[in-house]
């Protein structure tokens, strides 16, 4: 197939999933300039029905939404990837992550954010497709569209991400543990007869050994012992107004330069306490906001 005749199909496609939104009276995703409406994960708990579920890695990278044209944050930042990276991408938006590997996120983030692009860095980064806002179908049907959408760029950094079934609870927990112990963050589970529909809802969940939430820094607290003279824990806030002290998950350079009053940053706990206050709160990461 032709580049012409390959560019018509991807436009005929395109044109079939705007109208299968329409015919099924949901409302066009907006992808338009600004942020763009993405699905967002609930937390999975026992008791789901596993069997209506496909199942992934979740990798720990940037969000990252080709937009027919562009590829942008999930805040609406528009990432300068060098010209070759998305070369010859599909006019048909991508749901994905700009992955770099386990345990690597900070170095992903680093290279995303620069506005003059590392050819040699982005050399490393993968896209990782999991999903099509425009497609009309459920899930499963979006998965199969997915890979041969991916076949179709034949792009080593464009991969599609494997999905599989899960048995059961106990299959899933183990496979989180195996997940965990081999460097990844978690697996996410997405129901196979869903729409892709941009809400917060149990049509996708994510299975991580702990819970994150994000929250503003309020205050830096003073270090005692060995942290004397250098900030011992961050006052934080979250949207909902719940303060957290975090004491842990710095390294001494952050301690000596923690991060600034206002800034947004991520933080993982273990449930919560009588009062709906986090437990084992612990320190991840600033945010970049512009990258959200």
């Amino acid at each position: 197939m032709n580049a012409h005749s390959t560019g018509s199909v991807m436009k005929r496609r395109e044109l079939l999933a705007w109208l299968g939104f329409a015919a099924c009276g949901m409302p066009r995703p907006s992808w338009a300039g600004g942020a763009p409406a993405l699905m967002l994960a609930n937390v999975y708990r026992p008791g789901v029905p596993l069997a209506d579920y496909w199942l992934s890695e979740k990798y720990d990278g940037l969000r990252g939404f080709w937009d027919g044209q562009r590829l942008i944050t999930r805040g609406g930042e528009v990432i300068v990837a060098p010209a070759w990276f998305t070369a010859g991408w599909p006019t048909q938006p991508m749901d994905g992550e700009l992955w770099m590997g386990r345990g690597l996120f900070e170095e992903a983030l680093s290279t995303v954010r620069q506005q003059t692009p590392d050819d040699d860095k982005w050399r490393r980064i993968r896209f990782m497709v999991f999903d099509l806002p425009a497609h009309p179908g459920p899930f499963t049907e979006r998965i199969q569209t997915c890979q041969q959408l991916v076949r179709q760029i034949d792009q080593p950094w464009v991969q599609a991400v494997r999905q599989e079934r899960v048995a059961s609870h106990a299959d899933l927990m183990a496979r989180l543990d195996r997940m965990v112990k081999a460097g990844g963050e978690g697996l996410m589970l997405h129901r196979g007869d869903s729409l892709y529909r941009a809400v917060r809802s149990d049509d996708l969940l994510k299975v991580k050994t702990h819970e994150d939430a994000e929250a503003r820094v309020l205050q830096h607290l003073p270090g005692q012992g060995r942290h004397a003279g250098r900030m011992g824990a961050l006052l934080v806030e979250a949207a909902d107004g719940v303060r957290v002290r975090l004491g842990t998950g710095f390294t001494d350079a952050q301690r000596e330069h923690p991060p600034a009053v206002g800034a947004l940053v991520t933080y993982r706990f273990r449930g919560l306490n009588e009062s709906g206050v986090p437990r084992f709160a612990s320190f991840v990461r600033v945010l970049d906001e512009r990258l959200r």
